[in-house]
Formats: structure tokens, sequence, C-alpha cells
């Protein structure tokens, strides 16, 4: 029996974020950005029209989870050291010693421990999932936060 996967690689399939991960440890990295860039991969069964799923969707879709995303802070609500206040206007957000401020218009709250690539790969394969037709076995998201670095997730 045949195996079948799509994979979406378009170069509009990103999004400029900034985002601060802590570590184990307890220390945290400056706040800084990224220019993501998401590659995703269905694997299924083919269906009755003799294709996996229709490629101009998944992309799509992948536009649709990656647009609130776009030019804005990234911030964990599932961090479980890590305070987060959001007010009308404002977020106010605090982990250990350090505290930021930032315009509610400006963040996008995940709901994640960390903002990792991991962490981003994994939220955006479930949601991708959610989206697609029966006959979808797998996907596999990839988040690259730079050259060279980048985090998948696969799901069944």
């Amino acid at each position: 029996m045949s195996s079948f996967a799509i994979r979406i690689a378009q170069p509009d399939l990103l999004f400029s974020a900034s985002h601060f991960i802590t570590f184990a440890d307890g220390g945290v990295e400056a706040l800084h950005g990224h220019d993501y860039r998401v590659t995703a991969e269905i694997r299924g069964r083919i269906g009755p029209g003799g294709y996996l799923v229709d490629f101009t969707e998944v992309h799509r879709l992948l536009k649709t989870l990656l647009d609130p995303l776009d030019h804005r802070v990234l911030l964990p609500q599932r961090h479980p050291a890590m305070e987060i206040e959001p007010s009308d206007e404002e977020i106010t957000v605090a982990y250990r010693r350090r505290r930021w401020i930032f315009p509610r218009a400006d963040c996008c709250l995940l709901p994640l421990a960390n903002t990792t690539a991991e962490a981003l790969a994994e939220h955006l394969a479930q949601q991708l999932l959610r989206g697609l037709p029966p006959g979808v076995d797998a996907v596999q998201v990839e988040v690259g936060e730079g050259t060279g670095f980048s985090a998948v997730c696969t799901l069944p």
C-alpha cells in the first residue's frame, strides 16, 4: 500500500516576532526577535479526488495561523513561574526579579509554558491538525528561527 505526504514550504509562511525564553536553571534570555519560517508536511491517505489534501487549502490555513503572531511579542500563558497580568491597555509580565510592560495590542498570549521554537512548532501542529479534513494520519511542522536553527514537531 502506498504512503503519501505533501510538503508546504512557501516563502510567505513566515512571521516576525519578539520573545524571550526561560531556562531550567532560572535564567532568562533578553527580549529579542526572529523572522520565523514555517514548513508543514501532511501524511495520510489519498481521497476520492486523487489527492491527500489541497495544497492551497493547507497554505491558506497556515497563513491564518501565522498572521496573529506576526509583529507581536509572544508571551507564554502557561509558564509555571511567570506572572502575566493583562489590562485594557497593557500587559505586565514578571519573572523572578525582572518585569516588562508591553502595549496589549503588541502582544500575543499563547497557551504555552515557554515560547521556544519547540513549543511553537507543537502549538502550530495542533492547530493545523484540527483544521485538516479526515484522511490525515499525521502532521509535521517545522519552525525555523534563523539560518540553521529549527524545531520540528510531529503529531499522529
